[in-house]
């Protein structure tokens, strides 16, 4: 079962409707129907809990992967423990707004940082995450500036129109909504902004050679002053 119909299954099971949830909860409608209908990708762990705790349930409960068999077993003692894997961690920010010049991702500046892999979810454990900050708020309807991100390498065939990526063009990086315009053969990053004069990064397939995709942001965590 996917995440979003296991939300969509508890909401209905303990009687409520998502006007209701969003009601008591304090998230708002658009983000519980986003959150059901793109299975909890890019959800915020703050608005998970805040569902969770309405709904009388475990963030483990919402986050947990179908097993069968002998993987049941070791699940089942998994949910006992806190169970964290460990992550390369840039410190530096990337620019949710204009692409900021910073020094390139090289093995001298990568630390490490561990996150339980109940919030990772079927991403935990990956050696091809890596986890860093953003600063800025072209991409606030999604995640608030000082957000971490976990940012997973892929290549540029696999993507989709829609994606979030962090990119960069000689050394500005940037994260931002990734579309390819065939038609009019170029890549438009797009912003995802309350703040609308926050405008769409374009560049043409002829110019985009020193363009660089690093990477799909596949989870963001908001830490709780």
């Amino acid at each position: 079962m996917e995440r979003g119909e296991r939300l969509a299954n508890y909401i209905e099971d303990k009687g409520y409707k998502v006007t209701s949830l969003a009601k008591e909860s304090g998230v708002p409608y658009t983000t519980i129907r986003s959150m059901i209908e793109r299975n909890l990708n890019n959800a915020s762990i703050d608005n998970t809990i805040r569902i969770c705790k309405v709904l009388g349930i475990s963030v483990e409960d919402l986050l947990k992967e179908e097993v069968s068999g002998i993987d049941r077993i070791s699940e089942d003692r998994a949910e006992y423990s806190l169970v964290s894997s460990t992550y390369d961690f840039y410190p530096v920010t990337v620019a949710a707004g204009l692409p900021s010049t910073i020094d390139g991702f090289t093995s001298n500046n990568v630390g490490n940082i561990k996150v339980p892999d109940s919030i990772m979810g079927k991403w935990a454990g990956q050696q091809d995450i890596y986890m860093m900050r953003i600063n800025g708020d072209s991409m606030n309807n999604i995640f608030p500036s000082g957000s971490m991100i976990a940012v997973k390498k892929i290549e540029v065939d696999s993507l989709k129109d829609d994606d979030i990526v962090v990119f960069s063009n000689e050394h500005e990086y940037s994260v931002k909504r990734f579309y390819d315009d065939k038609e009019n053969q170029r890549l438009i990053f797009s912003p995802d902004s309350k703040d609308r004069s926050f405008l769409d990064y374009s560049i043409s397939y002829e110019e985009a050679k020193n363009l660089k995709i690093h990477g799909k942001v596949v989870i963001y965590i908001v830490e709780q002053d």
